[in-house]
């Protein structure tokens, strides 16, 4: 079984990098193919990896302002010569499942979800995005096209694998297909259980849809300490609207990471995820979740043994949850337990038993 792996771009790391890695784990010898590779932002580990980039990595400014380009980025994923492979298997949110394959070969995408602003986010994409005004009259026409090939090229897939119910729903709706549900992995390993400290947590990409803003409102008014760790572009604008007791720690090393999850009376999670590694990770910690009832949280979290939620999003309920958790009540053994179910040992296992028997499947 020949294989070969497609990623949508290599300019971050967040978690459907640690998906990629994954892939990579498990079959070591195959190629990986994206838009763009950027060294200074994906992760290092992607360095001695095969990455074969497309036509983009080579334009003006194709690296740095790869964004630029999404109205060519259909075609440069469709530019992969990928006819000598058995299996093509996609990590996507946006591109990567439009590649072209023979027909013989069996394409399985693993969908973090269909692309945010083509479909579920996109008036919310264009009103936040900061260009001028005339750019945004324009843009909608470019989305339109974009959204048109995407939806054909979301028809070149064998098999979905989502990773979570959220996520399922989303392929169902837009693409009108069935996917099979494989959570992302989580590197629980890295984390222990710590000495418990006075200070809530939150953090990761500081992007508006995460409302980051409306942790920060509410410790404004409980007084109570709050740590926010991560970088992003909502990150000058948080912290004017922060009090004396809201902390920015900016970007952390694993150990630094560890150690923030470990001495947090509670991890807070305010924003609509897919999945939410970060909720798992400090889970892995041994501390509870505070979490925003919707998506992947009400599929991560057990209430009552592993966090609780909170039902409108909006700073003055997560406050009235906040005064009323007792953390004391959560056995840290416990929440580990049920961060263990989301491993990358086990997603590893699962997704290698899938793709072998899929293959097996299609060639008998």
């Amino acid at each position: 079984m020949k294989i070969a792996l497609v990623h949508d771009h290599l300019a971050q790391d967040g978690g459907a990098e640690k998906v990629l890695q994954a892939f990579q784990e498990i079959w070591p010898d195959a190629p990986t193919y994206v838009l763009v590779h950027d060294p200074k932002n994906a992760h290092p580990s992607f360095n001695d990896k095969d990455i074969r980039t497309s036509f983009l990595q080579r334009w003006p400014m194709g690296v740095k302002r790869y964004q630029w380009y999404f109205p060519m980025m259909p075609s440069a994923v469709e530019s992969y010569d990928l006819m000598d492979y058995d299996v093509v298997l996609s990590s996507t949110a946006s591109y990567a499942k439009g590649v072209i394959t023979r027909p013989e070969t069996l394409h399985i995408c693993y969908c973090h979800t269909p692309t945010r602003y083509l479909w579920s986010d996109t008036h919310t994409y264009v009103k936040e995005l900061e260009a001028s005004r005339f750019l945004k009259r324009i843009l909608p026409f470019f989305l339109t096209y974009v959204r048109i090939w995407d939806r054909v090229a979301a028809d070149r897939v064998d098999q979905y694998i989502a990773n979570s119910k959220l996520v399922q729903g989303r392929i169902s709706k837009y693409y009108t297909k069935t996917s099979d549900i494989i959570y992302p992995p989580v590197h629980i390993e890295n984390y222990n259980v710590g000495e418990l400290q006075d200070y809530y947590l939150a953090g990761g990409r500081l992007v508006p849809y995460k409302r980051f803003d409306i942790i920060i409102e509410a410790f404004n008014n409980l007084g109570r300490k709050l740590k926010i760790y991560g970088d992003g572009p909502e990150l000058e604008n948080l912290k004017k609207i922060s009090g004396d007791t809201v902390e920015f720690v900016g970007r952390v090393s694993q150990e630094e990471l560890g150690n923030l999850y470990s001495g947090a009376v509670a991890f807070i999670n305010p924003q609509v995820e897919d999945f939410g590694i970060t909720m798992v990770e400090a889970m892995a910690s041994g501390r509870p979740v505070i979490a925003y009832r919707a998506g992947g949280a009400e599929e991560i979290l057990i209430e009552g043994e592993t966090g609780e939620f909170f039902d409108h999003q909006n700073w003055e309920d997560l406050a009235d949850t906040i005064v009323r958790f007792d953390h004391t009540k959560y056995s840290p053994e416990r929440i580990r337990a049920r961060a263990e179910e989301f491993s990358l040992a086990k997603f590893k296992v699962t997704m290698k038993e899938y793709v072998e028997r899929a293959y097996k499947n299609m060639v008998s």
